[in-house]
């Protein structure tokens, strides 16, 4: 998915690598720059969490590729909607110091980038800053990229470092997929995969998560 292969930098890899440096810099230098979504924590199990998600917006695209290379083919799209390709003609301030756009809204960066599987393809998607609202939010001038609100949730979360693999991701979404059966959960939605850091990042410091929507409440202790 995100994932390089030695001796070959496309674009889209560039974008990325810009995009996660960007937001690192803006991490250090602005603790406000870089958002990430809200959430209350209502049990924790070592590597494994339940919680509870506020409401945010998503901008996603659907992408017809492996699992490794569906991050790579979709960033390119989404890196632009961010960055101004949209149909919203007011120019904003940014959070970020990231200068301005001679048209459209330039959208704050945040994390994670998301990837779900529906239908045999891949969505990506990128988490938007937490005061858009359906009605604020720019529309893309790319009709293959879509705006979606995502309501108040339950979730459970398997934290874990390591590759950007698809065996990495398989092996610690069963673990996750067993501690939800251990704890009387019930699935209520498709894993979502999230990654918090750039491909720079030493692979045993990288934060990824796979989150599984449940529906059961908070067992008492």
């Amino acid at each position: 998915m995100l994932q390089f292969k030695p001796g070959k930098i496309t674009l889209s890899h560039r974008l990325l690598i810009s995009y996660f440096t960007l937001c690192a810099l803006f991490s250090t230098g602005n603790s406000m720059a870089v958002e990430e979504a809200k959430y209350t924590v209502l049990r924790e199990d070592g590597k494994f969490e339940q919680r509870k998600y506020e409401p945010h917006i998503l901008a996603e695209t659907i992408v017809d590729e492996q699992f490794e290379e569906a991050g790579n083919a979709a960033f390119q799209r989404l890196f632009r909607y961010i960055r101004g390709n949209n149909k919203q003609e007011q120019e904003v301030s940014m959070t970020s110091p990231v200068g301005q756009e001679p048209i459209g809204q330039k959208i704050a960066m945040t994390s994670p980038v998301g990837q779900q599987e529906q239908d045999g393809n891949w969505v990506v998607s990128f988490m938007l800053p937490a005061s858009f609202t359906l009605e604020n939010t720019p529309a893309p001038l790319d009709p293959r990229i879509s705006i979606r609100e995502v309501p108040a949730r339950h979730v459970a979360a398997v934290r874990y470092s390591g590759f950007w693999s698809e065996k990495n991701y398989l092996r610690h979404l069963k673990q996750l997929q067993n501690w939800i059966a251990t704890q009387g959960l019930t699935p209520a939605g498709e894993p979502h995969w999230a990654r918090y850091d750039p491909p720079f990042m030493p692979w045993f410091l990288r934060r990824n998560e796979i989150l599984i929507p449940v529906v059961s409440p908070v067992p008492s202790d």
